[in-house]
């Protein structure tokens, strides 16, 4: 019994002419006939929309992972410092007028009066104290506020975050912003006090770091936190809570669900919700707002902070504490409309889950 195949049989194997192919196909496994290795039509079916799935899901940056902290706090800083710095003519005549109420008689008349007497760049007074605190805040505020929510929604269990989102919210927001006016203070200290002296106290940011570090120390650029934490804290938890909640509310309004509209669409929801948390943050912020003001203004060498505060508001009362909230209701509804807009539309065109969908219809 032969255990191999003779010279012959294997050169008929290879035979390229294919004389010796019956020969030669005792020796090689013949491939089932065409109709057996079809694949079923709903096989085919099931793998295209398998492919299609594929292709369809999001390529975008894992959740949670190091790399979407990273780029949450990138969209942070994009969201808030340029947008903060872009309405530095509304903050001025803002911070002037919680200063001294009748100082100017209006936006146009503000700003009429300074270019006429500052020049049009002084328009602009504390643009890059602005942009420099405000990129920090904006980094701390959304990278931390991702940070706590996940970190909250873990220590509460899943059915009090689902129950509850609106508090895990709220405790994420207050403890990323508590965080982030670390990073703000200094900055906010140096642009108010450069916008409320006229003529201005400092020609740029670095000029007015070096000023107040000289007169009064590190110690002096942190103589607002508390009144900026009384401010930034209320504000924040409005501005995000009542930004998710919106979303959700504008979605389940909307005949399809979020997904099934456009990238743009998307955006204009981020907008629209984030122009109406602004409204509430600039109402609930606004006294806090102009007592940071008012402190970094005219508190007292050696004046420690409750004489401050209480020796300012028994000058200018409760009524003083809403000074310039038309202004800053137009100008914090924008920001927080811009931030919300460039924040979410960052995250959702570089494929990071945008703000919380709405429950399926």
């Amino acid at each position: 019994m032969a255990l191999f195949p003779s010279a012959s049989a294997l050169k008929a194997s290879f035979d390229p002419n294919g004389v010796h192919q019956k020969a030669s196909s005792k020796y090689w496994i013949s491939s089932p006939s065409d109709k057996a290795a079809e694949l079923s039509k709903a096989a085919q079916t099931e793998l295209s929309k398998a492919s299609q799935a594929i292709a369809a899901a999001p390529k975008g940056i894992q959740l949670y992972s190091t790399e979407y902290y990273l780029a949450c706090t990138l969209g942070g800083i994009l969201a808030c410092g340029p947008t903060h710095a872009a309405v530095t003519p509304l903050d001025l005549v803002k911070c002037r007028l919680q200063v001294n109420p009748s100082l100017y008689s209006g936006n146009f008349q503000a700003w009429k009066t300074i270019v006429a007497t500052e020049g049009f760049g002084g328009v602009f007074t504390g643009f890059g104290a602005t942009l420099i605190g405000y990129s920090l805040q904006g980094a701390g505020k959304y990278g931390f506020y991702e940070v706590f929510k996940k970190t909250y929604s873990d220590l509460a269990g899943e059915d009090f975050s689902k129950n509850y989102k609106t508090a895990i919210f709220l405790a994420a927001s207050a403890s990323a912003e508590f965080i982030a006016d670390i990073f703000l203070c200094p900055w906010e200290a140096i642009k108010v006090k450069t916008q409320t002296t006229i003529p201005p106290y400092a020609t740029s940011a670095l000029d007015g770091f070096k000023k107040s570090i000289a007169a009064e120390g590190v110690a002096g650029l942190y103589k607002g936190l508390s009144p900026l934490w009384a401010r930034q804290i209320p504000y924040t938890m409005v501005k995000f809570a009542s930004f998710e909640n919106t979303v959700v509310a504008i979605y389940s309004a909307l005949p399809k669900e979020r997904h099934e509209y456009s990238k743009l669409a998307q955006t204009g929801v981020s907008f629209l919700a984030g122009y109406i948390a602004g409204v509430f943050c600039a109402v609930v912020s606004h006294p806090a707002d102009v007592m940071v003001s008012k402190i970094n203004a005219e508190r007292q060498a050696g004046e420690s902070m409750g004489a401050a505060v209480s020796r300012i508001y028994s000058k200018i009362g409760f009524g003083g504490l809403w000074n310039g909230l038309p202004v800053r209701i137009v100008m914090v509804g924008t920001l927080t409309g811009l931030q919300w807009l460039i924040y979410d539309g960052y995250k959702i065109y570089t494929g990071i889950a945008g703000a919380a969908p709405a429950p399926a219809k």
